[in-house]
C-alpha cells in the first residue's frame, strides 16, 4: 500500500472574502477529501504560510485588507517558492486589465466565477493532485 506523502495530507489554503463562495469551494474540496484551511484576506493567508505546511492555494484575485491575489503569488515567489506552481486563482473580474494583465505575468490557472464543482475539481487535481 503507497502512503500518502506529507504533501498530499497537507491542507489546502482557500483565500475567499465571499462568504456564499466561500461556502461553496470548502464543501466542494472536503466532500471530494481534501482538508481545507480558510482565510476571508491576503493579509491573513500570509501570516499563516509562513508557519504551517500546505499541500496549495485557491485565492480570489481581489480580496480586502490591501493584499490581493497577486501580492500572495508575489510572496510567494520570494519567500515559499514551493508552492509558486501550486495556486489556483479564482476571479469574477476576468475583464479587468489588471486582473488580465497578473494572469498572464503569473501562468497561474485560474476559474471565472461562476463555476461547476465539476471545473473545480478538473483545475484542483491537475494542479495539486487528487485527495488520495
Amino acid at each position: 500500500m503507497i502512503q500518502p506523502t506529507t504533501e498530499m495530507k497537507a491542507p489546502i489554503l482557500l483565500i475567499e472574502d465571499e462568504p456564499a463562495v466561500l461556502w461553496f469551494v470548502r464543501t466542494a474540496l472536503e466532500r471530494n477529501g481534501y482538508k481545507v484551511v480558510t482565510v476571508s484576506t491576503g493579509a491573513a493567508a500570509l501570516e499563516i504560510l509562513g508557519e504551517g505546511d500546505y499541500r496549495g492555494i485557491i485565492s480570489d484575485m481581489r480580496t480586502p485588507g490591501g493584499v490581493d491575489g497577486a501580492d500572495v503569488h508575489d510572496w510567494l515567489q520570494a519567500n515559499r517558492p514551493d508552492l509558486t506552481r501550486k495556486i489556483i486563482f479564482i476571479t469574477g473580474d476576468i475583464a479587468n486589465e489588471e486582473t488580465a494583465a497578473t494572469l498572464r505575468r503569473t501562468g497561474v490557472p485560474h476559474l471565472e466565477k461562476p463555476f461547476l464543482v465539476r471545473q473545480l475539481l478538473e483545475i484542483i487535481e491537475r494542479t495539486l493532485g487528487t485527495a488520495s
